[in-house]
């Protein structure tokens, strides 16, 4: 059987990414940084360490075939960084992964990461796939578009009354499932494909989104477009102003949602069904 250890299981990509692999047939090791018994993870055993501490790292890939990592900041907590977790952590798993002689090393980026240099999220996750590129073993990098609950801001929008967008609404996007981003993962690297630029099965403009959710609601379709020099400004302001949790997660944000953020259409969710479903645990 083959053995695949998961990196950042906890997070929404990771627990999905170990369900894959399990129902793929894999021995799945979940990496964490704590067990929790309130949460438990589709995983055949939890290995916990400290990817930001390459001691606690020693030796736990040993008999290990492919690692995929879903490790990120999302919200900057305990005092680190996107260069202490994106990149270093990241980096402390790569030395590992060679040490132990594993064959394949999977890691999830960002679409149109090119494009996002000066953002400090990206900066970071762009300089470990330069490490990981350069590395002596097969690797994949995944590149998505955007998850369904980022998507989830324009229904929190909608259901305060109204949805605010930058320009003319047009630019588009397809974001995709956690469940189907795990399946498309799954299969770049069984094709052990360089790199998947991907997305869900729908692509939406921005105006597209909004108009969805005051359909998913029922309520009047109230949208307001803001010049897009406001979002250029909030861009320059927030490093300045904003404090790091904020100002991180915004900066990208803001950037991604300047641009069109389209990949390769994979997946059978559709985002109409996952709003469906939020809308009704939000009303029950």
């Amino acid at each position: 059987m083959k053995h695949v250890m998961i990196a950042g299981a906890t997070g929404y990509l990771g627990r999905f990414l170990c369900a894959e692999y399990q129902r793929r047939g894999w021995h799945v090791s979940a990496l964490v940084r704590a067990a929790k018994a309130d949460a438990p993870l589709p995983a055949d055993s939890i290995v916990t360490a400290e990817a930001t501490k390459p001691g606690s790292l020693k030796s736990i890939m040993s008999g290990v075939d492919l690692v995929v990592s879903a490790l990120g900041v999302t919200r900057q907590a305990d005092g680190l960084s996107y260069w202490d977790v994106d990149y270093q952590a990241n980096l402390n798993l790569l030395h590992e992964a060679l040490a132990c002689d594993v064959k394949h090393f999977a890691y999830v980026h960002v679409l149109n990461a090119d494009r996002m240099a000066d953002v400090p999220l990206v900066a970071a996750k762009s300089a470990f796939v330069r490490a990981l590129q350069s590395a002596d073993l097969d690797s994949t990098v995944i590149a998505p578009s955007g998850y369904f609950s980022d998507m989830e801001d324009f229904l929190n929008m909608a259901r305060k009354g109204r949805v605010w967008l930058f320009g003319d609404g047009q630019l588009e996007i397809n974001p995709i499932h956690g469940a189907d981003l795990a399946s498309a993962i799954f299969d770049a690297v069984d094709r052990k494909e360089a790199r998947l630029d991907v997305g869900g099965p729908d692509v939406f403009t921005h105006r597209d989104l909004a108009n969805l959710s005051f359909d998913v609601l029922g309520t009047p379709n109230r949208v307001t477009f803001l010049p897009d020099l406001f979002r250029r400004i909030a861009l320059r302001l927030l490093p300045r102003f904003a404090p790091l949790h904020v100002a991180g997660p915004a900066q990208f944000f803001l950037t991604a949602f300047g641009m069109h953020m389209a990949g390769r259409p994979v997946g059978t969710r559709h985002l109409a069904e996952y709003f469906q479903d939020l809308n009704s645990r939000y009303t029950d």
